[in-house]
């Protein structure tokens, strides 16, 4: 049982609060949001309070909450509120530390395009800039502006309807979807942390949309109960739709797959089981989920289909 630190947001100071939040919701996506104000001046900034929510119609979700310091609203959010639209640009790795730098609490009036070193370059459909070094720029139309407090640290919901996406050719794979390393995103974690979302931090989990796995509860109560298995190597023996039938495991012991192992633990049950509890293990983590259930149906006694 893992002791857990309760925190009621009423009895702490906000701040406190949002670091918990900043670190427990993470890695979060990046707007990189340019607006305009009803002079033309152009604001450029990121937010990681920031998803999307809808495909049809497309809807894109960030805000630019209320400085906890001041009690201010964001140059972002006073912008909308004269123009009604903002281009949200992703951020990347390449592009990661001048976003950072454009974050800065400049005056009102000052160019971040300019202080961060980045290229504006005109929108087809809306007002605000586009940042040319993001491998993707939304231009959105702001549908609704959505506040929620006005003490500091209140958020602003700028729920925004994108008209028009440009993607960079270079991050495409050859079936034209943006390939995740190519595209070498970067996400915001709590304090100073970031997140390089390229590399060995992708993982692949197929989507159970056209299957329906057999389920945790399917899994023999001997493995259920494994001290080697994880949470999540259960979920993956889960998400098959069958468990290998006992012809299956007894075709994979015999074709001498798991030889060695019987011949170092072969009249200790409960260590070969253990050894090959670790064997399906390192299977699972390679993502083999069918060799790693005949694996853990081959002892003497276990290869049932119960």
């Amino acid at each position: 049982m893992h002791k857990m630190l309760s925190v009621d947001p009423s009895l702490v100071k906000t701040g406190q609060f949002h670091s918990y939040m900043l670190g427990a919701v993470a890695p979060r996506p990046i707007a990189f949001a340019s607006t305009i104000d009803k002079d033309g001046n152009p604001n450029l900034s990121p937010f990681s309070f920031f998803n999307v929510f809808s495909a049809n119609p497309p809807i894109a979700i960030f805000s630019p909450a209320r400085s906890g310091r001041t009690n201010t609203n964001k140059h972002t959010f006073e912008n909308i509120q004269e123009v009604k639209e903002v281009v949200i640009n992703v951020v990347n790795y390449d592009i990661v530390q001048q976003a950072s730098l454009a974050s800065t609490e400049y005056p009102k009036g000052v160019n971040e395009f300019i202080k961060a070193g980045l290229t504006p370059i005109p929108s087809l459909k809306v007002k605000p800039f586009r940042v040319q070094e993001s491998p993707v720029q939304m231009e959105c139309r702001v549908k609704q502006v959505i506040e929620l407090g006005h003490e500091g640290g209140a958020g602003n919901l700028i729920i925004c309807e994108i008209l028009l996406m440009h993607i960079r050719e270079s991050v495409l794979d050859e079936e034209g979807h943006i390939d995740p390393n190519k595209i070498d995103l970067a996400a915001r974690m709590g304090g100073n942390w970031y997140c390089r979302a390229s590399g060995a931090a992708l993982f692949q989990i197929a989507k159970p949309l056209l299957t329906r796995g057999v389920g945790v509860d399917a899994i023999p109560s001997h493995i259920r109960s494994s001290k080697v298995l994880t949470g999540n190597n259960l979920a993956q023996l889960g998400n098959v739709e069958l468990i290998p039938a006992v012809d299956e495991v007894m075709h994979f012991k015999q074709s001498g797959a798991i030889s060695e192992a019987y011949e170092l633990y072969g009249r200790n049950l409960h260590k070969l089981e253990d050894h090959l509890h670790h064997i399906a293990k390192c299977l699972l983590d390679d993502g083999k989920v069918l060799e790693a259930w005949k694996v853990l149906l081959s002892a003497e006694g276990v290869a049932t289909n119960e």
